[in-house]
C-alpha cells in the first residue's frame, strides 16, 4: 500500500472551513455555469475542481504550488455557481479564504508580482491615478492610441497584461483629470431622503459621467446628497484578489468616512463595489474595533437601481427619441448573483416612455472583467468578452446598458473590434437624459 506524503497545506490564518468544503456532493451543476471551465475546459479550472483541491490540500495530500495556485487565479469570481447549487455550497466564501492563501504561500513571477504591485499601489487611489492618466488622455487625444494600433507586431512585443490594459482603456476626458464636487448638493423641491454617495475610484477617473448622472437623478428625486471629500476606494479590487490587508484598510477608512454622518443610506452605482460594501461584517469579521460598526454600515448600503426603485421617481420622464427605443440591459455578476438585483434595474427603465427592453442569450455568463481579470488573465477575459458581445447585439437593441464600470470596460473594448457603432450606458445615464428632456445623441 502506497503511504500518503504529507506536504504543508493551508496556513493558519482564516483558511477555508472543512465543512463549507464538505458541503460540495459533487453534482456538477456547477460546470455549465462557470465561465472558466466553459473557456479552459478542465476540470481543476471549474468549482467543482477547486474544491476537490482545496480538499486534498486541507487532508495534505496536495500541496498548494504555482501549479496547483493557477486554478485559483483561473476563478474570475462571478458566483454564478453559487446560485446554480442546489446543495447551497457558499464557494464565495472558500475562494474569497482561498485567495489570501495563494498570495502568502506561492511566489509568483516577478513581473507578475511587479505589475500586481503597481496595480494595487494605484487604482485604488484616485489621487495617485489622476496623474497617471494625463499621458494617457495625452496619448489618445493626438491620435498615437489610434497609430498604435495599425501596427498589432508591435503590440505582441508587449506582455500580455499591459497589452490587456492598453486595449481596455476608454476615451479619457478632460473630467477624468479632475473634476471637484461641493461636499453637500440639495435636492430638488422637497427634500426626502439624505444619502451618502461613493464615487468610486477607477470609476471616477475612467467613467466620471456616470457619477455626474447619479447626482442630477438622486437630487431631481428628492435626495439631498453628501460626497466626502476623503472618500476612496471601497475595498472591491484587493478584496477580489486576496489582498486582504488592503481591503480591510479601505474598508475602516471608508466607515469612519461616514461615521459621523447622518444619512439614510449610503448609496452606489457600481455593482462590484455594492456587493463589497454589503460584504464589510464578513470582510471585517475578525476585528474587534470594527466588526460591529462593519455591519452597521453595511445594512444602509444600497445599490442606486435597488434605492430608487424601493423610493420611488417623483420626477416626470421624457422619450429619449419619438421612436420607440429598444435596450439590452446587461446584468453585471456581483449584481445577480452577489446582490440578487435583477428586476430593479428593468423597472426603473421600463418607466422610461418608450423604452422596450430585450434579454440576451446567457444573460448570467460573466462577460470575462471580474474587476481586474481581464488585465491578469487576458486570454479566457478576451473569449468570454466576445461572447458576451456576440449575446448582446444579437438582440439587435438600440442600446446597450451596464450598471458596472467594470462590465462597461470590458464590453466597450469587444464592441470596438466590430464595425456595429451600438453605444452603452449606465442606467443613470439613461434617467438623467430623461428627466432633463434631453434626446439621446445621433449615432454616427
Amino acid at each position: 500500500m502506497t503511504e500518503i506524503v504529507k506536504r504543508p497545506g493551508f496556513d493558519q490564518d482564516s483558511p477555508p472551513e472543512p465543512k463549507l468544503i464538505d458541503a460540495c456532493v459533487h453534482c456538477g451543476f456547477c460546470l455549465a455555469t462557470c465561465p472558466s471551465y466553459r473557456i479552459i475546459g478542465k476540470e481543476t479550472d471549474s468549482p467543482r475542481g477547486r474544491i476537490y483541491l482545496m480538499d486534498g490540500i486541507h487532508q495534505g495530500q496536495a500541496e498548494l504550488s504555482p501549479a496547483i495556485a493557477g486554478h485559483f487565479d483561473s476563478c474570475l469570481g462571478c458566483l454564478a455557481c453559487v446560485t446554480t447549487c442546489p446543495s447551497g455550497v457558499e464557494y464565495d466564501k472558500l475562494i474569497a479564504a482561498m485567495r489570501p492563501q495563494v498570495n502568502r504561500q506561492v511566489p509568483r513571477p516577478w513581473l507578475d508580482t511587479v505589475f500586481r504591485k503597481l496595480l494595487f499601489s494605484t487604482l485604488p487611489y484616485p489621487r495617485r491615478l489622476r496623474p497617471l492618466m494625463f499621458p494617457v488622455w495625452l496619448y489618445q487625444k493626438i491620435g498615437l492610441q489610434q497609430l498604435w494600433h495599425r501596427f498589432p507586431k508591435l503590440e505582441q512585443l508587449l506582455p500580455k497584461p499591459l497589452r490587456a490594459m492598453e486595449r481596455l482603456l476608454p476615451p479619457l476626458s478632460q473630467r477624468s483629470l479632475g473634476e471637484d464636487w461641493p461636499n453637500l448638493i440639495p435636492a430638488q423641491g422637497k427634500k426626502r431622503y439624505r444619502v451618502g454617495l461613493i464615487l468610486g475610484c477607477v470609476q471616477r477617473v475612467f467613467l466620471p459621467e456616470v457619477n455626474a448622472a447619479t447626482i442630477r437623478v438622486l437630487a431631481a428625486n428628492g435626495c439631498e446628497i453628501v460626497l466626502p471629500t476623503n472618500q476612496g476606494c471601497c475595498a472591491a479590487l484587493p478584496h477580489h484578489q486576496g489582498e486582504e490587508d488592503q481591503a480591510r484598510q479601505l474598508a475602516r477608512q471608508m466607515i469612519d468616512i461616514y461615521a459621523d454622518m447622518e444619512v439614510d443610506a449610503v448609496i452606489i452605482n457600481a455593482s462590484g463595489c455594492g456587493h463589497t460594501l454589503k460584504d464589510y461584517g464578513h470582510l471585517l469579521e475578525n476585528d474587534p474595533d470594527y466588526q460591529d460598526r462593519a455591519i452597521a454600515f453595511a445594512a444602509k448600503v444600497k445599490d442606486v437601481q435597488e434605492f430608487l426603485d424601493d423610493v420611488g421617481l417623483v420626477t416626470p420622464l421624457s422619450p429619449l427619441q419619438d421612436t420607440p427605443l429598444s435596450l439590452v440591459y446587461q446584468d453585471a455578476c456581483h449584481m445577480i448573483h452577489g446582490q440578487k438585483i435583477t428586476v430593479q434595474p428593468r423597472r426603473l427603465l421600463r418607466q422610461i416612455p418608450g423604452v422596450q427592453l430585450r434579454e440576451p442569450i446567457d444573460a448570467a455568463l460573466c462577460c470575462g472583467s471580474a474587476g481586474i481579470y481581464n488585465i491578469l488573465q487576458p486570454d479566457v477575459a478576451e473569449e468570454l468578452g466576445k461572447q458576451k458581445v456576440k449575446n448582446l447585439l444579437q438582440t439587435q437593441a438600440q442600446i446597450i446598458v451596464s450598471a458596472n464600470v467594470g462590465c462597461t470596460v470590458q464590453i466597450q473594448r469587444h464592441l470596438g473590434d466590430r464595425p456595429s457603432k451600438t453605444p452603452i450606458y449606465h442606467p443613470m445615464q439613461l434617467l438623467d437624459l430623461s428627466i432633463k428632456g434631453e434626446r439621446l445623441p445621433a449615432q454616427s
